[in-house]
């Protein structure tokens, strides 16, 4: 599973909304694959040879050490008993940018400022060993009171400096391919939700079905891995990723389009593409007609829901209420109704709804600009 990123994201999302944690790879939990964790049964770790510039070898190496001597104590515990193999530079770099040294309580990011000196300052000592030549040193500090024996002078301070939270995120997504300890539209899925009529879910269960002929969809998500190119006419274009929480899609931004919207698709910007569904080869492409830039600001994860004042009739409400509790939610629904003048009725509390799962019902039944932004 872990070599097919989309089917991952989309168990990561079902995780997520099963209230199951997926966390990032640990060194003193994690085997190559997704595993349940030992000390929590509603969680799952993430596997180590998911990790980009980690493979199976390595991942072995490291769980073969852990299972003959026990956890690692720390992140000197770790430099001190690994193979020498795993404590090469892009390995450890990778291993810290996905994660794998939280669980001992160091900021990523002080890590990676020092993780090469530490590894030298490791390895030169090991070398000394694996000679001889500590052990008389260990010796001689321990007769003088001195107490680390051998590994005295290797225990590099790790700085007190994270990440930001974009940062973390976008290294994370480097490393793994997918967010996994948290997600740029999480708290905003029911916002964004709002300005889509399918989510990437829907729109490659839509490409697989016989006769689909370039559909125009609305999707929203996250931007990442953007491609500019040029063409033979020298004109720019782009093709990039649009991600949700629970897949991604390759979307083509061809030259008109890149001339009006271009300067929206930055990495990790939330946009919403409408565009053509492109089914005519294996993997389903988005070709884009428009791009814009949702509000996504707290408070924006209200309905609004806009009706004609003289659709309102008591059969009507009473086939709206039961669309609205048929798809229950943390979302509050409010009315605008639309007549000389516009009035504004806030629902009960039970009548909130998911954002996500009603939308397009809502869409079907009233227009698609029932819904409004």
């Amino acid at each position: 599973m872990r070599d097919d990123k989309d089917r991952t994201a989309v168990y990561l999302a079902e995780c997520r909304a099963l209230g199951i944690e997926v966390t990032v790879p640990d060194v003193n939990l994690a085997f190559s694959d997704f595993t349940p964790s030992i000390t929590d049964e509603r969680k799952i770790v993430f596997g180590l040879a998911a990790v980009r510039n980690v493979g199976e070898s390595l991942v072995d190496r490291i769980v073969a050490e852990r299972d003959s001597a026990g956890p690692f104590a720390s992140v000197y515990d770790f430099l001190r008993r690994v193979d020498p193999l795993v404590l090469n530079k892009r390995t450890m770099e990778s291993l810290i940018k996905g994660g794998a040294f939280d669980s001992f309580g160091i900021p990523r990011k002080g890590l990676y400022l020092v993780i090469e000196e530490l590894v030298a300052r490791t390895l030169e000592r090991r070398r000394e060993h694996d000679a001889g030549i500590a052990t008389l040193f260990a010796a001689a500090a321990e007769a003088q009171g001195a107490g680390q024996g051998t590994w005295e002078g290797t225990e590099l301070a790790v700085p007190d400096q994270e990440f930001t939270r974009h940062e973390r995120l976008r290294f994370e997504k480097e490393m793994l391919g997918l967010y996994v300890s948290d997600h740029p539209l999480l708290g905003a899925a029911s916002a964004l939700g709002r300005y889509t009529d399918h989510t990437i879910a829907d729109a490659k269960e839509l490409a697989e079905l016989p006769g689909t002929d370039a559909p125009v969809l609305k999707v929203g998500g996250v931007v990442t891995d953007v491609q500019r190119r040029f063409s033979k006419r020298g004109e720019e274009w782009a093709r990039f990723t649009l991600e949700d929480l629970g897949g991604a899609i390759e979307v083509l931004c061809f030259a008109k389009p890149f001339a009006d919207f271009g300067a929206m698709l930055e990495s990790d910007a939330v946009v919403v593409v409408t565009g053509r569904l492109d089914t005519r080869e294996d993997a389903p492409k988005l070709v884009v007609m428009s791009v814009s830039t949702p509000r996504l600001e707290p408070g924006d994860d209200v309905l609004k829901i806009r009706l004609p004042l003289g659709t309102v009739t008591e059969s009507f409400v009473a086939h709206l209420k039961g669309v609205l509790a048929e798809h229950p939610g943390a979302s509050p629904v409010q009315l605008l109704l639309v007549g000389t003048e516009e009035r504004t009725i806030q629902l009960p509390a039970e009548f909130s709804v998911d954002v996500r799962a009603v939308v397009g019902v809502l869409r079907t039944l009233l227009g698609p600009d029932a819904i409004a932004a």
